[in-house]
């Protein structure tokens, strides 16, 4: 039994290091599916085994510690920049900028009211007691980005041994997760919401904005230009949305597609927008009155998830593309690298956006080859972009920025240097060549494969004096003012967003949400309401509220653990 004993114990073994992150991180996966009242901690509890595990003195070499720390929270957060990236910038257009606005409020407040607890209830002269306030503030708003990030930075600070700020935050996330959703409802009550009234108003302001209306006509071919031209060169020509629904050639209908020639003489159905429809008939020929009385069966309704693959879509919107009165088709549903995006005409579509389109199997078929819809283009990993990507990251986190008043030079460090590179690249890397969609499965699993090795990291290095700090030390002050963390400025923005801003109720949801990066929050949200209001506030404040997290905490630490 000597060999058991010794994979358990000899600490510089690689199979004990292995064994040691395999068993924390399994433990904490099974134990975070755990439901108590249908809300988790999901991955997070991968921390408090690993936290187990370093007090029993299950653990690793610090250095072995220290790295894989730092490249799980690398490949974590770069990963998190790829996916935020391509609608990153977009989120600041037109109402996307009072979200955005509310949920930066909301991040400076949750810092304020940390501030405001560390000189309330703590000693200030105590240097480690505003380190672990920091971690107490990510905790309270569940953001492991930020701890990260924080963590790096107090390296820097803290050259001989920095505090192990895990503590604070495993005391401050079970009732963050909570907390969220608690203050979301009690901003409810607060304003006098009605769900009921607020599912109604969002029906009536998307029938006081409806689509293009569609244009239907029978014309027949009489512009010599277009004979023996096909459909494709022929709606590239005229610049305009244009389907061909039926094309009647010398007694014989058929259904076009865009290899269809056209002929002299042709009689052809066409749909457009209303606006097109003088200029279509003036280009291909007169109007025919008589209603197309040609055999015309009835297409079944069908649903089908297309893949945006034809690069010539990339960057267009979805109000341009008119699917609803051109294509005869609605798309009700968009996914990006994992979030599903509110289908507004604003959307500008990616190659790698998932969309769910709902209409006629003919009409569905069309958009589907207008997309492009080959999956087979976007399975092949995009390893190289990823880790051209890490390495420009590094480089640019690495640069030191001299401020008057700091004792060390800024830096953006492991974690800002990669989201920053991230999201340039996730958003404009199609303009230096290189492809940056990894599938979403692919990013789902180097995020987490990052994340859990970075909790797991971090939870053995703090579980040695967790006892001293939490149980016997200020563990029950960590909870309370992590809690007040968390409500505080969740109360104060939802009151603002709903009396001064008039946003309705799921929007708020959704915002908050957002702001705090909870997924739980949102899972909620989505479940208290049918519609996508809570998608979109999630979807327009989230790219920069994670940004804003990750930033914050190395300022907070550089700044103020550094003075």
């Amino acid at each position: 039994m000597d060999w058991l004993i010794n994979l358990f114990t000899t600490q510089d073994s690689v199979a004990h290091i292995v064994l040691l992150y395999a068993v924390v991180i399994s433990i904490g996966v099974l134990l975070g599916k755990i439901k108590i009242g249908g809300v988790s901690l999901g991955v997070t509890f991968v921390l408090f085994a690993g936290i187990l595990a370093g007090h029993i003195g299950f653990t690793a070499p610090t250095s072995i510690l220290n790295f894989v720390q730092d490249f799980g929270l690398i490949l974590f957060v770069f990963c998190i920049g790829l996916q935020v990236g391509p609608g990153f910038f977009e989120s600041f257009r037109k109402g996307g900028v009072t979200l955005n606005l509310l949920a930066t409020t909301a991040i400076m407040l949750n810092i304020a009211v940390m501030f405001a607890c560390y000189f309330l209830f703590f000693d200030t002269s105590n240097v480690i007691n505003l380190p672990m306030m920091v971690g107490t503030l990510y905790g309270a708003v569940t953001n492991t980005p930020g701890l990260g990030a924080a963590n790096e930075a107090l390296e820097s600070v803290f050259p001989n041994g920095a505090p192990q700020i895990a503590s604070g935050y495993a005391c401050a996330y079970p009732l963050g997760v909570v907390g969220i959703i608690g203050a979301t409802i009690a901003v409810r009550y607060l304003c006098g919401v009605n769900l009921e009234e607020e599912e109604q108003k969002l029906q009536e302001a998307d029938a006081e904005n409806p689509h293009e209306k569609p244009h239907q006509m029978r014309l027949r071919v009489t512009n010599k230009f277009i004979c023996d031209r096909t459909l494709m060169q022929i709606s590239e020509f005229l610049n305009r949305d244009i389907v061909c629904t039926r094309v009647l050639h010398e007694g014989h209908i058929s259904i076009p597609n865009r290899d269809t020639v056209f002929n002299m003489n042709d009689e052809v159905l066409v749909v457009c927008a209303e606006a097109d429809a003088e200029a279509i008939q003036a280009f291909i020929g007169p109007r025919i009155d008589e209603p197309w009385e040609y055999e015309d069966q009835q297409q079944p309704m069908v649903s089908k998830r297309i893949v945006v693959t034809n690069p010539k879509m990339n960057g267009k919107t979805l109000g341009k593309m008119h699917f609803s009165s051109v294509y005869g088709v609605n798309v009700t549903r968009i996914t990006r690298q994992g979030i599903e995006l509110f289908a507004s005409r604003n959307h500008h579509f990616h190659v790698g956006d998932r969309i769910m389109v709902v209409g006629p199997e003919d009409n569905v078929n069309r958009v589907a080859e207008l997309m492009g819809n080959s999956v087979r283009r976007l399975d092949s990993p995009n390893i190289a972009t990823i880790f051209i990507g890490i390495i420009v990251g590094i480089l640019f986190g690495s640069l030191p920025i001299a401020i008057p008043g700091m004792p060390v030079p800024l830096k953006l460090g492991l974690a800002g240097g990669p989201l920053i590179i991230a999201i340039l690249i996730g958003r404009f890397g199609y303009r230096m060549k290189l492809v940056t969609y990894t599938t979403t499965s692919a990013n789902m699993m180097l995020r987490e494969i990052g994340l859990v090795l970075f909790l797991a990291s971090v939870g053995v290095k703090a579980g040695a004096g967790f006892w001293e700090t939490v149980i016997a030390g200020d563990g029950l002050k960590y909870v309370y003012t992590g809690f007040l963390i968390t409500i505080i400025p969740i109360l104060i923005v939802g009151v603002v967003a709903r009396l001064r801003y008039k946003f309705d109720y799921f929007t708020i949801m959704g915002m908050l949400a957002g702001t705090y990066t909870d997924p739980p929050a949102l899972a909620y949200a989505n479940a208290s309401c049918s519609r996508e209001a809570p998608a979109v506030g999630y979807s327009t404040v989230y790219p920069l509220s994670m940004f804003l997290r990750i930033f914050t905490a190395q300022l907070i630490v550089l700044f103020c653990c550094g003075a």
